[in-house]
């Protein structure tokens, strides 16, 4: 029992407090967003790549599962293969694509619509399903680590909600120019979020008697988080190429995978 209550709480902090974090920073000026938010990208960048390195698959190939190494290597590649084709099917995309550079442009455009648009309207009703989905299967994931291991189990809660937060803030603000109003994708934000809590409940009891599957599900976190990390986050980096900011894109890159090895290593 103390078990699932580390897995609803961790969830909610994956999902729940990364919307209310998220929602926080529209209360910034836009100046100051279009400042934080390709910091915050690439804090994310490093979290989630210390994350699958440093402990997920890791954890995954320790011999008390008995897995062969190769079978490890090669849900990997199959996970990133996979995570390729759900975005080419553009159920993934817009979870992800709204991170760093591609965020700012948004959060300065102004809605000249006048009003709600059907279109718009419907975009953000896609916008928030696939968010629903997504945080459906972070919960498996968090729930899948920590019943590896509890340490695994926080490690991979934080790497989540670290790149959730300008996830969020990207959906919010897609929602806003979407016609919703801020209470209203608030609303709506924090609906999809429980997506997560449930996940995380529903692979608590379908994994307990599936513990020989943990190593591949771990494995499948870890091309999760590598692929969303190369595929969607860092190539918004690239806009930014003075030395300045590419020296500030490594350092923070570099304190996200630190903060995830303190974290793993103090844990244990």
């Amino acid at each position: 029992m103390d078990l699932l209550f580390w897995i609803i709480g961790f969830s909610l902090l994956g999902g729940l407090l990364s919307v209310v974090i998220a929602s926080s920073f529209l209360l910034l000026s836009d100046k100051h967003r279009a400042t934080t938010v390709p910091h915050l990208v690439s804090f994310a960048i490093g979290a989630l790549l210390g994350a699958s390195f440093l402990g997920l698959i890791p954890h995954a190939i320790e011999n008390q599962y008995n897995v062969d190494p190769h079978e490890i290597g090669l849900t990997l590649l199959l996970g990133l293969l996979l995570f390729f084709l759900l975005e080419k099917m553009v159920l993934w995309r817009h979870c992800h694509s709204h991170h760093g550079d591609e965020v700012i442009p948004e959060l300065n455009r102004p809605d000249h619509h006048g009003g709600h648009n059907h279109k718009h309207e419907a975009a953000g009703s896609l916008i928030l399903i696939g968010d629903a989905i997504h945080n459906f299967v972070d919960g498996i994931l968090i729930t899948a680590a920590f019943m590896t291991d509890v340490h695994l189990g926080i490690v991979t809660a934080l790497a989540i909600a670290a790149h959730e937060i300008p996830q969020e803030l990207g959906d919010f603000v897609l929602l806003l120019h979407s016609g919703f109003t801020r209470r209203r994708a608030l609303y709506y934000n924090i609906l999809s979020s429980l997506g997560t809590v449930v996940g995380a409940l529903m692979a608590y009891f379908l994994l307990a008697d599936m513990q020989q599957y943990l190593p591949y599900i771990l494995v499948v976190a870890a091309s999760s988080f590598i692929y969303v990390a190369v595929a969607d986050l860092i190539p918004g980096l690239h806009t930014r190429i003075r030395p300045s900011e590419t020296l500030q894109q490594i350092s923070l890159i570099a304190a996200g995978v630190i903060f995830i090895f303190i974290a793993h290593s103090t844990l244990h």
